[in-house]
């Protein structure tokens, strides 16, 4: 795979560092996640292809531990707090002095300078940080944040490992490693460059949710179907959108023009109406195969079975028979193969990482008997 061979240490966190991690033990990288000792089960849902290595940060020869593991690696994944490992002697300018090819990614909410940098945050303070979360939402109605995957996951994880794929290539020129201060208001606000850059051009002149692409506009929308379901509309540019009125059975002479903003509400209720009249398989029917981009809004339960997704794989299951998303983008030449195996559970690899990184057995013993260390290795089921 296209990270075989690289090895990665990652500080066990929530939502955004594990999913980064998942990324790059996706795409071959040899994962590691640092859990503390005594926590009985970890909270990392994206412990995909992940080795778990448990030790205790109380104590000075834990510290040691991940010390030795950092500088034998090539990358080290924190999500904590500003300050935090700099307090356990960890900082990256510290381990970077040992080992000057480590890349040491510091994945947080506001970033590793600025009066907000030691500040508590999650998604939805982010977002709001980035301007993005004052144009989400509908016309008259308060900003929403939609779920929590702007600035933890899109501007968060995916934006870390971009940072962190770049300093790998990047050192493949200079033999240097390099700190990556990803900042999630940054990471999301970089996703809004679109929105940033296309005020000029009129998109966003309006206020907020009644705009073409923020629930504005009536042929860019969501209509509930006669069964309770719904279908998704985007037909903004004219030749879909004359599909989509034929779709409809709606004549264009009929109807206001598809620009004329103060009829907007009247062409909603029209097709509000309409969609109404017929269930989602029906719809989907008539409007498969067109250029009308209206497709049906799919659950979790209805997108591995659809045709374009089952064709595509796009979806997959673990041993368990948990179903999650196939790792994206598909590489021609080396494709990801994630781990269909169970998540590990905390400390279950600790020795076997240990001895990869050239401990003996005795100086494995001899840490777990002193409690720097756990093992609870999984017994495999016969």
């Amino acid at each position: 795979m296209a990270l075989a061979g690289v090895r990665v240490i990652e500080l066990a966190g929530l939502a955004p560092a594990p999913f980064c991690g998942m990324i790059l033990a996706d795409f071959g990288a040899k994962v590691t996640r640092v859990d503390r000792t005594k926590v009985p089960t970890s909270l990392d849902t994206q412990a995909r292809g992940k080795r778990s290595v448990a030790i205790n940060l109380k104590t000075t020869e834990g510290i040691a531990l991940l010390r030795k593991l950092c500088i034998k690696s090539d990358v080290v994944l924190e999500p904590y707090r500003k300050g935090v490992m700099e307090k356990f002697g960890l900082g990256p300018h510290e381990l970077l002095k040992e080992n000057p090819r480590l890349i040491y990614a510091r994945l947080t909410g506001y970033g590793q300078s600025g009066s907000y940098a030691t500040a508590a945050g999650h998604d939805i303070n982010y977002i709001a940080m980035s301007g993005l979360l004052s144009r989400l939402g509908r016309s008259g109605e308060k900003p929403y944040a939609p779920l929590n995957l702007l600035a933890d996951f899109g501007g968060g994880g995916l934006t870390c490992a971009l940072g962190i794929v770049l300093a790998l290539l990047e050192r493949t020129k200079s033999g240097k490693g390099q700190i990556i201060d990803a900042s999630m208001v940054e990471g999301a606000a970089y996703m809004g460059s679109f929105l940033w850059k296309s005020r000029s051009i009129g998109l966003w002149n309006r206020s907020r949710g009644e705009n073409i692409l923020d629930s504005g506009a009536p042929f860019y929308d969501t209509y509930q179907t006669s069964d309770g379901q719904f279908m998704a509309v985007g037909a903004i540019e004219p030749q879909f959108y004359k599909q989509l009125l034929k779709g409809l059975e709606l004549d264009a002479g009929e109807l206001p023009s598809q620009m004329s903003f103060d009829d907007w509400p009247e062409l909603r209720r029209i097709f509000t109406e309409r969609f109404a009249s017929k269930s989602q398989a029906e719809w989907s029917e008539i409007f498969d195969g067109t250029d009308a981009c209206v497709t049906p809004v799919l659950s979790f339960d209805q997108v591995s079975s659809h045709p374009h997704n089952r064709e595509r794989g796009s979806f997959m299951k673990d041993s368990s028979g948990e179903e999650s998303p196939r790792p994206a983008p598909v590489l021609s030449r080396t494709p990801a193969e994630p781990c269909l195996t169970s998540d590990p559970v905390t400390g279950e690899h600790t020795a076997e990482v240990l001895q990869e990184y050239g401990f003996t057995s005795p100086q494995i013993n001899q840490m777990l008997s002193a409690g720097v260390i756990e093992c609870n290795a999984v017994k495999p089921k016969l």
